[in-house]
């Protein structure tokens, strides 16, 4: 792994680590807002909460883009462009975080940091870009489908991210609801950017894994791009119910996100009934990943169809089951993605057996705790809408009584996560920084014949 790409891996993972840090003090403020209002109230928290986890999934995602192309593209080219992004990029995150801990806010969801900072973020997509395209334009005459999926989410977060500022324009800030509608399509569009580069990468980790291109070449495959796509250009409609608009718009969105997820799920269950037995031996952990990641997906995706449905969604948004959608695609999904794909650069299949089963172990702890906070989050909205919508309670006090109690529930499983998973982050820091690549494989799993290999509890294979 080249030097600059290992700094890119390592901040990814420092702000995985932040994110899951700061969403854990963010619960506490809610709930005890008597001791954080003082020095951190949950108005400042969030905020940065939110920036982090967007960060650690954009900077995972362009990691795995970064790194891959070369091998991709056999062909090198945008090395200073590369650089010049990835220096740029992290310049503009620790500005952000400067300005948070100052106190000082502006923009709007998402990126709620003073509007100028969004030059410098801007200046670093478009060396990223040129990077990119500097080895895209080497491709192969037919690529495979993965290259189109990483061009798809570069192109339109670039496009997204400009119209999320449209907001600095009069015009815009004319009309309370104009403005709010370009912030919730751009936002949901946005959303559809990162997991074209995410869901890419997942693609061309099954692709390496299983030896075949047929996966990137299908016409199934082919077909549920285009599915993709669509979803990415239109699918924000259900982000706007609230928002007086056309009602043929709230149509054609309900009915492209019953599509939700169900490219992915395609995807990776037609690479699990592919995959050759030794094959996933040899990339057991790697894989390990991507499987948990098909189970939030159908998790989410049940509960993402539900709040699709209008009359359902007037009574869950702006609840706590808004924030369960979030946070199962966040960690459950994108979370789960990344963490394959920078497993597999750094290559933890192959380190000692006792390191993977930490891994393994961190790994099921991780998806136990993200259960139980997702659960807990899915009671709290429900709660609280029933008692707000249907028993007409207006009197917040008297409204959270009960929901409460099960966002301590809620707040203690996010303990539990933010360990989990930076024992994940600590094993892989190690392999990138402190391990020596001779003795990484001196109990290479690929010296260990498939059949006397012993399958790690917890794991169906």
């Amino acid at each position: 792994m080249k030097g600059s790409i290992k700094y890119l891996v390592g901040g990814a993972l420092i702000l995985l680590g932040l994110a899951l840090f700061l969403g854990m003090i963010s619960s506490f403020a809610f709930l005890y807002p008597q001791w954080f209002n003082k020095s951190l109230s949950l108005q400042q928290l969030r905020p940065m909460h939110v920036s982090a986890a967007i960060f650690w999934i954009v900077s995972g995602a362009t990691a795995g883009i970064l790194h891959f192309k070369r091998e991709v593209f056999r062909a090198k080219g945008g090395e200073v462009a590369g650089k010049a992004f990835i220096w740029l990029w992290f310049g503009s995150i620790v500005g952000v975080f400067v300005f948070y801990c100052f106190r000082k806010f502006g923009g709007r969801e998402y990126w709620e940091f003073p509007p100028l900072l969004g030059l410098p973020i801007l200046a670093a997509w478009l060396y990223l870009m040129c990077s990119y395209y500097q080895s895209w334009k080497r491709r192969t005459k037919n690529p495979p489908l993965f290259v189109w999926m990483w061009t798809t989410g570069i192109v339109f977060f670039f496009l997204t991210f400009l119209e999320q500022n449209l907001y600095q324009v009069a015009w815009f800030r004319q009309s309370f609801l104009r403005d709010i509608t370009v912030q919730w399509k751009s936002n949901g569009a946005m959303v559809g950017a990162w997991n074209q580069m995410i869901y890419g990468t997942s693609l061309y980790i099954m692709v390496r894994i299983s030896g075949s291109e047929a996966a990137a070449r299908s016409k199934k495959a082919i077909f549920f791009f285009f599915l993709g796509v669509t979803n990415l250009m239109f699918n924000w409609g259900h982000h706007i119910y609230n928002v007086p608009t056309a009602s043929w718009i709230r149509h054609v969105s309900y009915a492209i996100s019953m599509t939700e997820w169900i490219i992915l799920v395609s995807i990776i269950r037609d690479f699990k009934h592919t995959l050759a037995e030794q094959r996933r031996y040899q990339y057991l952990v790697s894989y390990r990943f991507l499987i948990y990641s098909e189970k939030w997906i159908l998790l989410n995706l049940a509960l993402a169809l539900l709040m699709s449905i209008p009359a359902i969604n007037a009574f869950t948004h702006g609840t706590h089951i808004t924030v369960a959608h979030a946070m199962g695609a966040t960690i459950g999904i994108n979370t789960m993605i990344l963490l394959s794909s920078l497993g597999y650069m750094l290559q933890i299949d192959k380190l000692p057996q006792r390191r993977q089963e930490r891994i393994n172990t961190a790994l099921r702890a991780t998806h136990i705790c993200l259960l139980i906070f997702w659960l807990a989050l899915i009671v709290a909205g429900a709660m609280k809408g029933y008692r707000e919508t249907i028993l007409g309670i207006k009197d917040f006090r008297q409204l959270m009584e009960p929901v409460l109690i099960v966002l301590h529930v809620f707040a203690i499983a996010g303990i539990g996560l933010f360990i989990s998973v930076s024992g994940i982050i600590y094993q892989y820091f190690r392999a990138l920084y402190w391990d020596n690549s001779g003795s990484m494989n001196t109990t290479s799993i690929e010296t260990i014949k498939p059949d006397a290999r012993r399958t790690p509890k917890g794991i169906r294979l």
